[in-house]
């Protein structure tokens, strides 16, 4: 059976990093000092948190990639002071070092790999910011103090969990550590090829990914499925080139009309997908109000949402189809013409379960089948499909992280699930299938992540690092070697 230690048997020890130090008292080591030790590094975590948000780390094409690095250095930095040993690099074509490191497990004791990721979304359209996005703004609303910057929230405030969850110890959890912290989340990267290959490197009993958050501020949340995506390239062609309207207006097969008939029957009346071969099943998690939804997504006063159903499965459950992008006439340059060519993208997000590249087909098909005006459609795909990911929740770790939450926050956590994909989770899921994945984080539903704005609370992340750190004890004291619950 199990051979879980009690978190209070932790051998006590005195660790100094950068003068953080603990009393060499045995007593010293139980959950509930190491969450008041946890909270009490709150000052120093926000103020490393606002030094490395003020470092503009986007690793998209056209912006300094010596920025990405000096990122890099000071998380390299953090990890070592916190007590991270071998920190190194996984080095993989044109994107920036993947920072690697660990703490050896006690005997006995399960391996935890976290991770987060350095770099952050371009700042968009800056006019449209309270305050400069790489300046770090403190601000106190409604009685509640955060930060706001770019990348503040997607992913440095999870960087610095990460970090202060190990601090929150003294570089010694009760747990074995592994670091996987990559630079080329945003823009992407190949780290999502790389675990397939190596999956040693990743060999862990529990995998902490901080790229997520709570479904509203003070609300314990794991996210337990991550939808799939895959792109797809519509195009018509109808003629040699454009013709006048009024000569040839009519009878002339018009590229622009087919098209836009062809992608109207992607939806029906209601706005749900009308696409045969999706998946598409009842959420019974957690979700958002209508009213929140609306304020997250900044619909117009009156606006009503597409699709029927809960929330959850349309945001989560089931698919949704977006036209991102249509190559046409811009208005503003229109002639009185029949337009002779004309093409959209599309994209398609995929229930946890199911196929990214069975998804991809079904929509494929359907389009295929599209004869508007009698007018053929050629269809092909854009990029890789990612699958999605769909956790496990009766193992030790999330069992673990379930009473972490509890503890920190003081109230039961939820479940909900992300219509945004990682495609690294899959790719872990994949190369070490028996890990259970935990995903969650310092952002909430109103952190505007890729958004002018974006800001976390403190209040989140230092409940996140208590929670992070609990969970080591907690699921040190579950494990078993056969990785059992004990």
């Amino acid at each position: 059976m199990a051979t879980g230690r009690s978190p209070s048997s932790r051998p006590p020890g005195t660790v100094g990093v950068r003068g953080w130090v603990v009393r060499d008292v045995e007593d010293d080591w139980n959950t509930q000092n190491i969450a008041a030790r946890a909270r009490a590094l709150t000052p120093d975590l926000v103020g490393e948190l606002e030094r490395l948000a003020a470092v503009p780390s986007i690793a998209f094409p056209g912006f300094p990639p010596h920025e990405v690095i000096r990122a890099h250095d000071h998380v390299v930095r953090m990890l070592t002071e916190a007590g991270v040993r071998d920190v190194g690099a996984i080095r993989l074509p044109d994107t920036p070092p993947v920072i690697t490191g660990s703490i050896p497990a006690p005997e006995g004791a399960p391996t935890v790999l976290l991770y987060a990721h350095y770099d952050v979304q371009p700042p968009g359209d800056e006019a449209l910011w309270r305050t400069p996005p790489f300046a770090p703004a403190p601000f106190d609303e409604d009685g509640e103090k955060g930060i706001r910057a770019r990348g503040i929230a997607d992913d440095k405030s999870n960087i610095l969990a990460h970090v202060g969850a190990i601090r929150a110890w003294n570089g010694r959890p009760p747990v074995g550590i592994k670091i996987v912290i990559e630079g080329a989340e945003e823009w992407g990267s190949p780290l999502d090829e790389y675990p397939a290959r190596r999956p040693g490197e990743f060999q862990a009993d529990a995998m902490a990914v901080a790229d997520m958050g709570n479904i509203r501020a003070g609300q314990p949340t794991l996210t337990v499925g991550l939808r799939g995506v895959a792109d797809v390239i519509v195009e018509v062609r109808t003629l040699e080139g454009a013709k006048h309207s009024g000569n040839f207006g009519g009878p002339a097969p018009d590229a622009m009309l087919a098209l836009v008939r062809a992608l109207s029957s992607l939806h029906d009346d209601n706005g749900d997908v009308a696409v045969a071969g999706l998946r598409r099943e009842p959420w019974t998690g957690a979700t958002y109000t209508d009213v929140e939804f609306g304020e997250a997504v900044g619909a117009e006063p009156g606006m009503p949402l597409l699709g029927t159903g809960t929330l959850g499965e349309r945001l989560w459950s089931g698919p949704a189809i977006t036209v991102t992008g249509i190559d046409a006439i811009p208005v503003d340059k229109a002639a009185g013409a029949c337009v002779p060519h004309a093409r959209a993208k599309i994209n398609l997000r995929i229930h946890p379960a199911q196929p990214a590249r069975e998804a991809r087909e079904a929509l494929i098909r359907h389009l295929e089948a599209q004869r508007p005006f009698g007018i053929p459609l050629t269809v092909s795909v854009a990029g890789e499909a990612g699958d999605g990911y769909r956790a496990e929740t009766g193992g030790p770790a999330m069992e673990a992280m379930t009473a972490a939450m509890r503890a920190a926050y003081g109230t039961d956590p939820v479940q909900m699930a992300a219509g945004g994909a990682i495609p690294l989770v899959s790719a872990l899921h994949r190369a070490v299938p028996k890990a259970e994945i935990l995903l969650f984080g310092a952002q909430d539903g109103k952190c505007n992540l890729h958004a002018p704005n974006e800001r976390v609370l403190v209040s989140e992340l230092e409940n996140t690092v208590v929670a992070e750190a609990l969970f080591f004890a907690e699921f040190a004291a579950r494990w078993s070697p056969a990785g059992e619950m004990s």
